[in-house]
């Protein structure tokens, strides 16, 4: 089955950057679309962006449009986020999530498998 482990998360000023990783074990993920979410205090669980496994197709929530990118490694089996110029409203618990493909790529309900999330605080 498939495992998730986030890591790269911290503490960092508003306009600095961060790279999260999401390294992923137990199945090839060939046929799969990988995705970032985050979720705040009190709210929901937000879409931030997702990456064919396969094709390398993206999607951006507007909010990281021209901020945030999203790559893989299919050697290391390691999903990223580059996130740059970050904003207070970014900070977050930041997951990883793995799903097949055929599903709307932007509703957490798509995808079986999660991470843990690691936190990302960006200060004032």
């Amino acid at each position: 089955q498939v495992q998730l482990v986030e890591s790269g998360g911290g503490l960092v000023q508003a306009g600095g950057s961060l790279r999260l990783s999401c390294a992923a074990s137990g199945r090839t993920f060939s046929n799969y679309v990988m995705a970032w979410f985050r979720q705040a205090p009190g709210k929901e669980r937000e879409f931030v962006a997702a990456i064919n496994w396969r094709t390398s197709t993206t999607d951006y929530a507007d909010s990281v449009k021209g901020r945030f990118t999203i790559s893989r490694d299919n050697a290391k089996n390691t999903l990223y986020l580059q996130m740059n110029g970050l904003k207070p409203e970014d900070t977050a618990v930041y997951s990883c999530a793995a799903g097949p493909t055929g599903r709307s790529t932007r509703s957490s309900t798509s995808y079986d498998y999660w991470g843990q999330g690691t936190q990302v605080t960006v200060s004032s």
